[in-house]
Formats: C-alpha cells, sequence, structure tokens
C-alpha cells in the first residue's frame, strides 16, 4: 500500500528545491498535496507537474498570520482533518554579526521561525482532528552547529529544533495524537544554493568538511521528510534527523 494514502499533506516553500521534491514524493504515496509558495507562477507550474486535482495550489506568504487563518479555514471546509504538515519555507544569506541589519536579521527569522510557530499554532486542531498528524518542520544542520556568517540562520533553525520539541511535549500531554520531528540537511542541492556549488572555489571549502564528499540532493531530504510523516515514524516524536552527509558526526 502507498504510505501517505488518504492522506492530506501541506507543504510550504513548495514552489521549489526540497519543498517540491517533497510534494512530489508525497504525490507518488497517495496523499492529496495542499503545495503553499509565496511564488503563484512557480505554484501553478508545479501543481500543473502533478497532473492538478486532487492537488491544491495554495498561495501563502508563510509570514502572515491572516494568510494562515484563511488557509486553515480552506483546508477545514474542503477536507476536515489535516494529517501531515510540512514548514518547510526558509532562507538564508550569509554575512557577520556585525555586516546583519536589524531588517535582514527579522526577515530570516519570520521566514524560517515565525513561520514554523504560525503553521503550528493554526494547524494544530486540523492535524488533532485526523488522529495520527505528523509534523516536520526544517531545520538544519546549523540548527546544532554553527558556523560564521550564519548568525541569524542558526538562531533560527536552533529555534525550529527547540520549538519542535515542545510542540512535541504539548501534543503528548494533551494526548491529541500529533507528532512532531525536525529534520536538519547538510549541503544540498537547490535553485537556492546552485550558484555557490557551481563555483569550484566555493564548492570546494563547503564540501571539505563533508565525509561522504558530495552535495545532497533534494530528493534525498524528500524521502527522510516521508519516513517523518508516514507511519514508519509512529513512535517517533520530538526527534531530530540529521541528513548531511556525515558533517555532524565530526
Amino acid at each position: 500500500m502507498s504510505r501517505l494514502s488518504d492522506r492530506v499533506a501541506l507543504v510550504t516553500g513548495a514552489a521549489s528545491g526540497i519543498g517540491l521534491a517533497t510534494v512530489r514524493r508525497f504525490a507518488s504515496e497517495g496523499a492529496t498535496v495542499l503545495l503553499a509558495d509565496r511564488d503563484v507562477e512557480k505554484l501553478g507550474v508545479a501543481l500543473a507537474d502533478l497532473g492538478g486535482a486532487p492537488h491544491e495550489a495554495v498561495p501563502l506568504d508563510v509570514t502572515d498570520e491572516a494568510g494562515w487563518i484563511a488557509l486553515a479555514d480552506r483546508v477545514r471546509q474542503r477536507f476536515g482533518k489535516l494529517d501531515v504538515l510540512v514548514n518547510n519555507a526558509g532562507f538564508g544569506k550569509f554575512a557577520t554579526i556585525a555586516e546583519t541589519t536589524l531588517d535582514q536579521w527579522r526577515a530570516i527569522l519570520a521566514v524560517n521561525l515565525d513561520s514554523v510557530f504560525l503553521g503550528t499554532k493554526h494547524m494544530m486542531p486540523l492535524l488533532a482532528a485526523s488522529g495520527h498528524g505528523a509534523i516536520v518542520n526544517m531545520s538544519s544542520i546549523r540548527g546544532i552547529v554553527a558556523g560564521t556568517g550564519t548568525g541569524s540562520y542558526c538562531a533560527a533553525k536552533g529555534g525550529v529544533r527547540m520549538f519542535t520539541k515542545v510542540t512535541a511535549l504539548e501534543c503528548a500531554e494533551a494526548g491529541n495524537g500529533v507528532r512532531a520531528n525536525s529534520i536538519h540537511p547538510g549541503h544540498i542541492a537547490t535553485p537556492l544554493s546552485a550558484p555557490a556549488y557551481a563555483d569550484p572555489e566555493i564548492a570546494k571549502k563547503l564540501l571539505a568538511d563533508v565525509p561522504l564528499g558530495r552535495v545532497g540532493q533534494a530528493d534525498e531530504i524528500a524521502d527522510a521528510i516521508l519516513f517523518l510523516a508516514s507511519d514508519e515514524s509512529r513512535y517517533m516524536t520530538g526527534g531530530e534527523l540529521v541528513v548531511d552527509g556525515g558533517t555532524t558526526a565530526q
């Protein structure tokens, strides 16, 4: 049987990169997928690639609480539940603390961390209604180990890691059947990271600390997200799944 048969899944940052790979993986496993992203044009292309219905494209600015509330109402009216929430939307920018402006700091925390709070808060009743809800929050190896020039990103992803654990504990205490886990990718090839990896000098520096000696692929992260979203991880909550080619094992 398909691992997500008859389940409804919402993926943010779904129009490209890891989000798009996850959408495709979920659909191949029988899920009805809601693709959320603020890039309406790319969303349309992604939905068409899936073949359209029963999947849906839902334009969303993940930092906008009103948008999350409206989306929760839409999911409630359309499905009455939500089985899987993947808080994947995010971005980063290399800058030292001295170079980082307050606006840049706030923007990175808003997209990477505030969005996880908003999605969790407003989708929780729908996840509880499913009886086996699963939340997968996108953190990073930068939520575990630091790197120079990544202050804002590390703060956000470290926040995602700990917020996920609190979510897991509160759900367990409530007995609502919802599990929450974070995923921590290392160096992954996506449209955002491609320019860096295309530069031989930058790629050499980035891969110097990767024991497997290569950049990961988006579909490798999607496979891990599928595990956390499915019943195969049913005894796992408050955990963190690291997919980094061995980087943080050192």
